[in-house]
This record gives structure tokens, sequence and C-alpha cells, in this order.
């Protein structure tokens, strides 16, 4: 294990204070620890300093309020999955965390450490192999094994978006509250993860010393038609039934009123670097009533700029087939 600094700052100043006076690359944070012990365990990253929130107030906790709903950065997974609020109203959120990693995992791991944590490509995960994303000059992917790489996005290094809640809070409209030592600043989730292409190094326009400290989502009501609660799920495909990630991730929301779907979001995970958006389903849906509806034309729609490799090709058919029966299982209900 490499040697670090371990700090336990008493608020969100403090922190960011010990964010801003180490270099960007010498300084962690630490939320639950579950991603961030393994990256150092196995030499990817070597901190002279850990950061860790567990003590700064007000970090924990969900909070319904005029507005919505908030979200602490370090509520745990298992509370965000059990919270009756978040299942009843926000129901693909509740199956997004309730399904990911395991039980063990989701009661120390946090939304914040979810949202934030790094790919699980083999090759950045590999301590001898110094690719794009760690300062390399070269995705190794690319000769090797292409089977959980993206099928779309890709912009020199192929990586896919890890995170399941990040997914599921794409089709609600959350917004990401951010803590620097410039002030606090509000971007909607779609601006706070960056692909490749935007900076290959990273995964979100967090800046140096910069921490998330929460997630707002708006009313039901506000999500919904004519004032009702949306319907959403949230689907998964895995190789093993529990503690994996996921080859093809879906969340869909639907509001419907009158027999008709005034609204619509459909969000991906596993084929691109960022939690992608099926704008061509949501247009296709969007307007439509129940009986008009496709689903297996909406599947057909969910990644029409695909460009799989050799190896993930499966990785389209798959969210066609998820996407057709999350709309399915929506409109039969």
């Amino acid at each position: 294990m490499h040697p670090f600094q371990y700090h336990e700052p008493q608020s969100l100043d403090e922190a960011v204070t010990l964010l801003t006076g180490e270099s960007a690359s010498a300084a962690h944070i630490i939320a639950g620890g579950s991603d961030l012990m393994d990256e150092i365990k196995e030499g990817i990253v070597s901190p002279a300093s850990v950061v860790s929130l567990a003590s700064v107030p007000g970090l924990a906790g969900i909070t319904e309020t005029d507005a919505g709903l908030r979200i602490g950065a370090m509520t745990t997974i298992a509370d965000v999955a059990a919270h009756p609020v978040i299942r009843a109203a926000y129901t693909s959120l509740a199956e997004a965390a309730g399904g990911l990693a395991t039980p063990q995992i989701r009661n120390v791991g946090t939304l914040g450490g979810n949202l934030n944590q790094r790919p699980r490509c083999w090759y950045y995960r590999h301590p001898l192999t110094q690719c794009l994303k760690k300062g390399g000059d070269r995705c190794f992917a690319l000769i090797g094994n292409t089977k959980y790489l993206c099928v779309t996005g890709g912009d020199r290094c192929y990586i896919v978006h890890p995170s399941d809640t990040a997914v599921a809070l794409s089709v609600f409209g959350a917004s990401m509250e951010i803590n620097g030592s410039n002030g606090s600043r509000t971007l909607p989730i779609g601006d706070f993860f960056a692909g490749p292409g935007v900076d290959v190094l990273r995964e979100t326009v967090l800046e140096p010393g910069e921490v998330v400290s929460g997630v707002t989502l708006p009313r039901p009501a506000d999500l919904g038609a004519d004032g009702q609660p949306p319907l959403s799920l949230y689907l998964k495909a895995r190789e093993r039934e529990a503690g994996d990630f996921a080859l093809v991730s879906v969340a869909v929301r639907l509001a419907v009123s009158g027999g008709t779907i005034r609204q619509a979001a459909v969000a991906l995970g596993g084929v691109a670097p960022v939690p992608y958006r099926a704008t061509q389903v949501e247009e296709y849906l969007t307007g439509n009533t129940i009986d008009s509806v496709d689903a297996a034309h909406a599947g057909t729609l969910s990644i029409p700029d695909a460009r799989p490799m050799t190896d993930n090709g499966y990785k389209v058919v798959m969210a066609n087939n998820l996407v057709k029966q999350g709309i399915a299982r929506l409109l039969e209900g």
C-alpha cells in the first residue's frame, strides 16, 4: 500500500482548502472508499494525501424541498435505494441503486462516489499499463480486448461510463451541486460528465479542489404530465447476476396523460464514455399515443451513431432490446 496522509476535515470549506492546498495529482477525495482504495492498492494512483468527507456535516441525507428532492453526496447507495419517495416517484433511480455492486458495497458506497468513480477499462486498471487516460501515448484497448468498450462517443480513449445512478439521474433532469475555492455552482447532470474528446485524463468537469456536495431532482409533479408523477424503470444487462457492472443499461421515464405520451426520457449506460441520451427514441415517443407506439421500432433508434469494434457489436443489439423491453413494460403498466 502506498503511504499517504489522511485528513478528516470538519467542514466543506476546510475540505476545499485541503484540496486546493495540494497539487491536483497529490490530493484525492475519499467518500465510501471502495473505488479509491482499490486504485491505491493496485498502484493506479499514488496520492500524497487523502481527504475524507465522512465528517463534513450536511453531505449525507435525503431532503424533500419545495423544488424537489436533494440527495447529499455522502448519502449511501443503500439509503438511496430504500428511500420511499425515491422508490415511488423516481423509481429508476431506486432500481439502479438497489442493483449495483453488492449489499456490502451499497452500505458504504455513496452517491457522490458512485457518480465520480473512475472507469473500469482493463487497460486503465492495469498498474503496468500507461494508457492515454494515465498520461501515456496510446490506447492499448484498440489492439486488445474491445468487448467492454464503448460503441459511440469514443475519441482516442474508448471507456464506458461505469455509474448506474448517473444513467438513472439523467432521465430526471438532475442537477449537481459543486463547491470549490471560488464558491458554489450548479450544473445540469448532462453538463457534468466529460468525454475523452474534452479531456482524456478525466471524466467530469470538476476543477482541482472542487467537491460534489449533492444532487437535486425536480419535483415529481414537474416531471409528469398534468401534475402526475412519471413512470420510470431501470434495466441492466450484466455477465453476473450480482456485483457486476453493466454491459448495457437503460433508464426510461414516461409521462402519460389521456393515453398520450407527453414527455419521454431515455438514457443508456455501458455504451459511451458518458451517460448516453437516446434522443431519437425520445422524439419518437413524445406525442404518440400508447396504442400507436411500436416498442420494437423505438428500440432500433437507440444508438443511431453506433460504431462498434471487433468484440462489442453485441452492445448495439442489447441496447435496442433493453430499450424495447423498458418501453413495453412501462406502457403495459
